[in-house]
């Protein structure tokens, strides 16, 4: 198995343990501080390796050998995720499993809805495309798939939700919170939004998920292709 952007390497980890000892995994990310953290999880069947997704470090005899290629929350934040998918099928052996899943931020509902969240919302989507990104890249995992070489074989919208009440909750709406407050400096010096305007949103948000009846649904699009 093949991990692209495995981050702090929780889904390879999952894939090392599913695999088994006669299994291999390996994973690539190009930040140092999440390989260092990663690493702490390494063993004998899953190994770590710094790199980039455009060009990843596999040694020659690699490519073409993998039964399962996979990648989750990175074609999003990569300017032409169609070079990453081509390089992801060139990996893949012959037959071989290629496993993308991302996501469509347009998806994103929240209610009761704080009335300042929808103009913070998209400016944090068009943050994504001043940087050349693209915020709803999950809707196209079929596509690229097919644009890449692979046959594309099977997709999936796997929804979830939480409301306040739910022990997970606090923990959804922080993580929400958190990514958002990632995008603040692009989308102030854009001129998206301004810094006390950004300020006083997450303030609503903090606010919104104290309230008793908050409650929050996303969804993850996923989607399989085959190398023929």
């Amino acid at each position: 198995m093949l991990d692209f952007g495995s981050g702090l390497g929780h889904m390879a980890v999952a894939f090392a343990e599913r695999v088994g000892p006669q299994g291999r995994v390996v994973g690539i990310e190009r930040s140092p501080d999440q390989i260092a953290a990663a690493r702490a999880f390494e063993r004998p069947n899953l190994e770590f390796r710094i790199g980039d997704a455009t060009d990843p470090p596999l040694e020659e005899g690699e490519w073409g050998t993998f039964d399962l290629v996979h990648a989750r929350f990175l074609l999003e934040h990569v300017p032409d995720p169609l070079a990453v998918v081509r390089r992801m099928v060139a990996a893949a052996r012959p037959g071989g499993r290629v496993v993308l899943a991302d996501d469509d931020h347009e998806i994103l509902r929240l209610h009761p809805e704080p009335p300042s969240f929808p103009r913070l919302w998209r400016a944090y989507m068009e943050a994504y495309r001043r940087l050349g990104n693209d915020p709803i890249v999950g809707r196209r995992l079929v596509t690229l798939l097919h644009l890449a070489g692979a046959r594309p074989v099977r997709t999936e919208w796997l929804p979830f939700g939480s409301c306040a009440g739910d022990p997970l909750f606090a923990g959804y709406a922080e993580n929400m919170i958190g990514v958002i407050r990632t995008g603040r400096e692009t989308m102030i010096r854009e001129g998206l939004i301004s810094g006390g305007d950004f300020d006083a949103s997450i303030g609503d948000l903090r606010c919104w998920s104290l309230l008793p009846d908050a409650v929050l649904w996303y969804a993850l699009n996923w989607a399989e292709g085959a190398r023929p």
